[in-house]
């Protein structure tokens, strides 16, 4: 049994004031004494590398960026800023090998590497920006939701405006040269991608299509190729949804996708190598506007946080089963947006 603590980004839209830990207590079975640690105005992304810094996304003083905490320490310390003219970026993904840090920009339509030095503090590498549009209302310009590493070391961007999965040699400075670009079918808004352990297979999330694409991955020039598609909502749903958090259990046989509106976990099982999914369990998450959701290092419970109404659910996972069964569903972190365990 144990005790492992999370962290949770959130908008501070109402009520929240920034980041909050809580714990999760495996004896009982609980999630507990959830704290408000730092004040930040909108952290709905966190990255917590291996050196125990905290990247978070910020928007202050009519700029965005990241700014890096120091998590050892309580309240928790700010120790650099990478700030520039602009929105803050919806995604931020850490390279702990080449110790690098990438961001991915939804309004400005880019790709950001930086150096970690020492320290801990970023020093900006690269910029690469997209262009394109897609057919739904959100698709008006490029909206970067994705930018973190493939299997092989490649990173790959996703661009819910353009419908394409970009993905990108990276030397050892955070250099970003072009490699592949795969598109979707128009209009399905990709939001977050995770790759099987063999990196044969790659699951696509559309957010605005609510749809779960298994791609094939080419190793040898970071191409994709559509294998097939599956829906992460029912087919009489009719009213609004958006697809938003993917987790893949680590023996590569469940996948989960969390569903903003529909108010639900979709849970996948996965077949034949990795190549086809089915949708075998909708279980609701006890809340409204579901986004992100974690699980411990065993992969034994499973923590969703949902938006809209301050409550945070916690489910058990059957690891034979792949199924969710609800533990926990009044436990309050406002706004939460993103969970991350630290382990």
């Amino acid at each position: 049994m144990a005790i492992y603590k999370i962290l949770f980004g959130t908008y501070t839209k109402r009520i929240s004031q920034g980041i909050y830990q809580a714990e999760l207590d495996t004896e009982s079975q609980q999630l507990q004494n959830p704290t408000f640690i730092n004040e930040l105005t909108n952290p709905t992304y966190l990255a917590l590398s291996k050196a125990n810094k905290v990247y978070a996304v910020e928007n202050r003083d009519g700029q965005g960026g990241i700014v890096t905490l120091d998590n050892s320490v309580r309240p928790i310390a700010e120790i650099d800023s990478q700030l520039s003219e602009g929105s803050a970026p919806a995604y931020i993904g850490v390279d702990e090998e080449r110790q690098l840090v990438f961001a991915g920009y939804y309004h400005r339509g880019t790709v950001e590497s930086y150096r970690i030095q020492p320290d801990g503090n970023l020093t900006l590498v690269d910029t690469w920006k997209n262009s394109g549009s897609g057919p739904r209302p959100e698709q008006s310009s490029s909206h970067i939701h994705f930018a973190n590493l493939t299997p092989d070391k490649r990173l790959v961007a996703i661009d819910l405006g353009t419908d394409e999965v970009i993905t990108f040699d990276v030397n050892d400075s955070g250099s970003l040269l072009e490699a592949s670009r795969f598109h979707t079918e128009e209009g399905f808004g990709p939001r977050h991608i995770r790759f099987s352990a063999d990196g044969q297979y790659a699951y696509l999330l559309g957010e605005l299509s609510s749809l779960l694409s298994v791609l094939k991955y080419n190793k040898e020039d970071g191409s994709f190729e559509h294998v097939m598609t599956a829906s992460t909502i029912p087919s009489d749903w009719t009213a609004h949804n958006g697809s938003a958090a993917l987790r893949l259990s680590s023996d590569g046989k469940f996948i989960y996708a969390s569903n903003r509106g529909h108010n639900s976990v979709a849970v996948f099982k996965i077949a034949n190598e990795g190549s086809e999914i089915e949708r075998i369990q909708l279980i609701s998450t006890e809340g409204e506007f579901p986004r992100d959701m974690n699980w411990d290092i065993n992969q034994e419970f499973l923590v969703v946080a949902n938006q809209d109404t301050d409550n945070v659910s916690l489910y058990a996972r059957d690891s034979q089963s792949g199924e969710l069964s609800l533990l926990q569903k009044d436990f309050t972190i406002p706004e939460g947006v993103r969970v991350v365990f630290e382990y």
